[in-house]
This record gives C-alpha cells, sequence and structure tokens, in this order.
C-alpha cells in the first residue's frame, strides 16, 4: 500500500523552516539535495538558487516524512496565502508508482514524466485534473 506525504513549497526559507520543524519534532533529515547538486547540464540553475533546497525530507514518526523545496526564481514566487504543497505519494513498487501516476495524471498536466531521477529514485510530478499537484515516487532503496 502506498504512502501519502506532505510536500511544500516555500520562497527560499526551507532549510530555515526545516531547521525549527525538526527542533519541534526531533529526528535527523533523510535527504537535502540542493539545486547545485544537479548534475543535469540541460537544467541551469540561476547562481542565485544554487544553494536554495531542491529536496528535504524530515522523518516524522515511524512512517511520516514531511518533504519540501524551494521554488526557483525562474518558476514564479509562491503565493504562500493559497495552495503551495504537493501530496507525495511513496510507492512500494515502480508498477505501482506507474499505476498511480498514469492514473492520477489523466486529463491533467505533466509536469516531469516519471522516470529513474539522478537521487536514485523513480519519480514524477503533475497538476491532476483538479488542479491539485502530486508528485509519485518508488525509492528502492526504501
Amino acid at each position: 500500500m502506498p504512502l501519502i506525504n506532505p510536500h511544500i513549497n516555500f520562497n527560499g526559507n526551507a532549510e530555515e523552516a526545516f531547521m525549527f520543524y525538526r527542533s519541534v519534532f526531533g529526528g535527523e533529515f533523510a535527504k537535502i539535495i540542493r539545486y547545485k547538486d544537479i548534475p543535469s547540464p540541460e537544467f541551469t540553475i540561476a547562481e542565485r538558487d544554487a544553494n536554495k533546497i531542491m529536496h528535504i525530507a524530515l522523518p516524522v514518526g515511524s512512517s511520516n516524512v514531511l518533504m519540501a523545496n524551494d521554488v526557483p526564481e525562474f518558476m514564479g514566487e509562491v503565493n504562500e496565502r493559497e495552495n503551495r504543497s504537493k501530496i507525495s505519494v511513496s510507492a512500494e513498487s515502480k508498477e505501482e508508482a506507474d499505476k498511480l501516476f498514469n492514473g492520477l495524471s489523466v486529463g491533467g498536466t505533466i509536469e516531469m514524466p516519471i522516470e529513474d531521477s539522478f537521487w536514485g529514485s523513480y519519480f514524477g510530478m503533475f497538476r491532476d485534473k483538479f488542479g491539485i499537484e502530486w508528485m509519485v515516487e518508488f525509492d528502492p532503496k526504501n
């Protein structure tokens, strides 16, 4: 059965927010990836965004993970009074990830096709036909 975890978009202060969340929930970060860590020459990032957070994950409890990223400036600012989160689904297999991604994205807009990522998981993002943003991931290491 897949797990569903919250994912929050920030305007450059994800790291600050997550240091605060960690001080409240405790624990250690499972993953921190900065935009400068992206090894793809096709994805260039402005110097001012290089140290911003592309992905941060904080396990909370036994099976929940709070995740976030900073939105790079070229994508526009997040309206912090409106929807600024995604629903992140952690699948138990590649087949389950494909089924969920392909089913939920029908009639929606694919933001990132589901495929193997440079950080080692099988990952994709989309906005469904109702405007809800989703991320689907299968991590073979978990």
